[in-house]
Formats: C-alpha cells, structure tokens, sequence
C-alpha cells in the first residue's frame, strides 16, 4: 500500500499521471519507443510542448500578451535570470524577504544590480508576511514569493502596484484562483506542486522583456527561450511531459476552483486539529497560514520519538520539519487527497489520548 506522501518536494503525483507517465517510458505515443529516446524536434513531442505551453495560459486565464516557457536549473536559476532580464544597468529593483528561497533571490539580484529590500519578516523567523510597506514607483519591478515552503507562510492578499510584479509560485502555484494578469512575471519549479523535478515553468508578458540596456548571454536571456518555443537547447523532456499529465489531470477534474476547494477542506482539517490538540501547536501567525506547507511542533518536545512512531505506523511519510524550523511539517499539494489528512489528524488524536 502506497504511504501518505506528505514530502515537501519533490512532492505527490497523481496516481494516474505516474501510470501514463511510466507507460511513455516505453511506448510514447504509439511510436513503439520510449519519450526518453526520440528526438525533442519531433511532431510527437512538438506537440507536448505546444500543448503544455498553452495550458498554463488557459489555466491562469491570460492571452498572447504572455508567453510560457520551459527551462532547467530549477527555480534557482530564475533567482538570476528575473533581474538579468528585468533589472536595467541604471535602475533598481525591490524584493520582499519572506524566506529562505525570497533571500536567495535577493543574494542573486544583489549580484545584477541594485537591488532594495523593501520588507522582511525575517525578524521574526519569517513567521508572518509583511504588509503596509511602501513599493517604490520608481523600480523596475517588484519581486515576491508567494508561498514559503520552510517556513509555512502564504501570501494571501497580492500587492498592487503600478511597477511590474514578479512572483515565485514554486510550491503552491495553480493551487488557488489568482489574476494572474497582475503580475508581469510568474515562475515556478515545477516539482513541488505541478510535476517532477528538472522543469521550470516561466511564464512572462512580453512588454517588460528587451528593456535593460545590457548584452544578455544566449541561455539567460527570455527572449532566445520564447523565440525557440523552448528549445533553443535540448529541454527536460520527461518532466515536462509530466508537468503536461498533471495539468491535464487538473483541469479534467474542475481546474482550479474545483482544486481550492480540495485544498481548504484540507487546510481547515489539519489547522483545526492543530488548534484543538493540547499537544501541539502552529509555528506562524494565522492570516498568514499556508494551505500548502503546513508547519508545527509539539510543546513536549521529549515525545516526539513516541509520535513518530505513531505516524510511521499510520503508513505516513515525509512530515519531518526542515532542520531549519524542526517539528513537523506536512505538505498539502493538489495530488494529496483529503483522506491522507484524515489519517494524520487521527495520528495526532491517538498521541494526545496517549501522552496529554
């Protein structure tokens, strides 16, 4: 019996998308050979790219004005492919430091240019989002990270500005309505909550591309990657036939207002136990909960081995907190069902009958 994958990333999959994803490794297509061995410049793969580029645009509702594109190295790389691109030789821009992955970003952008720091939580051990700040009119554009995996803080409420916005969605993109047309900019590793590890989904309106002022290297620059419909070079194309399955799985089953839903019932489930179990307690302020990365401790820290135990036991995987935060954390994508939280929530009542 497959455990309850709670792992933060990479994270589930549907059962499905693994089914069709490892009978491709064999027979694509009815090629009579694998994904893995036919040339990513043929029809039959031409068409994957196609489709899993025009899907994202469907899903967050958005027109020509954008383009996707698929890229490797992760959303790391985009930490300095963002200011690269956008980042003028004169100009500046402003980040928001809600974590371990929005200070990485603003390590890189630093690196590029001039680069601002307009709010942090890090005060506080990035246990809530900042709000109220002021964005400066002046700057090339404004980055924020929507979600903040370690630490299990959301962004619930997107600023508005009249300077190009930049989001990284890695961990919980297309798990939530959000208009998209706000933003300028939008990317996100896909394995945390859209595929497997080694693809990157950028999706960009083109009018805030070709402004810098620099000489861009061939494989940095957006505008080679969007020329080349992805595949200036050779892309990931195993997980970008996966990101396409999960995608298709999504949108067959109600799209994004059928999975926020999904995702809340879970959310509320898990947050409700939290609050109530003597024995444990959450790790951020409640406005700023995730509904995709949900963090927390036990106030008796000694009977963690007991719960452990209980949760192994329970056929549960992967809810050890980051070493940075500790605890617990149990992570809430689009492909865990409802019932995986159920038997985590019923883990936690049996260690509070036991040991409260």
């Amino acid at each position: 019996m497959k455990p309850h994958n709670f792992s933060a990333g990479p994270g589930i999959l549907p059962a499905e998308v693994l089914k069709q994803a490892s009978e491709a490794c064999i027979n694509f297509d009815n090629m009579n050979l694998s994904l893995l061995e036919i040339s990513h410049r043929s029809k039959n793969y031409e068409k994957v790219m196609e489709e899993a580029r025009s899907i994202i645009k469907e899903l967050f509702e958005v027109g020509d004005e954008y383009e996707v594109i698929y890229l490797g190295g992760g959303a790391s790389t985009q930490f300095a492919m963002v200011p690269y691109n956008l980042l003028s030789e004169n100009g500046s821009a402003a980040y928001v430091n809600t974590g371990v992955w929005a200070s990485k970003a603003i390590k890189e952008a630093k690196i590029i240019g001039n680069t601002k720091v307009i709010a942090s939580s890090e005060d506080k051990k990035f246990s809530y989002i900042p709000k109220g700040y002021e964005i400066p009119t002046d700057a090339d554009y404004l980055h924020i990270t929507s979600n903040n995996t370690i630490y299990g803080t959301q962004i619930k409420q997107f600023p508005k500005t009249n300077i190009p916005l930049v989001c990284d969605m890695s961990s919980d993109i297309f798990s939530r309505k959000v208009n998209a047309k706000d933003f300028s900019l939008i990317y996100a590793g896909a394995q945390k909550n859209m595929g497997p590890a080694g693809a990157t989904m950028v999706m960009v309106k083109k009018d805030v591309l070709g402004k810098t002022g620099r000489k861009m290297l061939s494989m940095m620059d957006y505008q080679v990657h969007i020329k080349g419909d992805s595949m200036y070079n050779t892309p990931p194309v195993f997980p970008i036939y996966v990101t396409l399955l999960t995608l298709q799985w999504l949108k067959k089953n109600g799209g994004i207002a059928w999975i926020e839903k999904v995702n809340q019932q879970k959310a509320d489930l898990l947050y409700n136990e939290i609050d109530r179990n003597s024995l444990f307690f959450g790790t951020v302020v409640k406005e700023d909960r995730s509904n995709m990365n949900v963090c927390f401790l036990t106030n008796k820290p000694e009977l963690e081995p007991e719960f452990d135990k209980i949760w192994k036991d329970a056929n549960i995987s992967s809810i050890r907190g980051h070493r940075d935060v500790g605890g617990y954390r149990a992570s809430l994508y689009n492909a865990l069902p409802l019932e995986s939280v159920q038997v985590l929530v019923d883990t936690m009542k049996e260690f509070e009958k036991k040991f409260a």
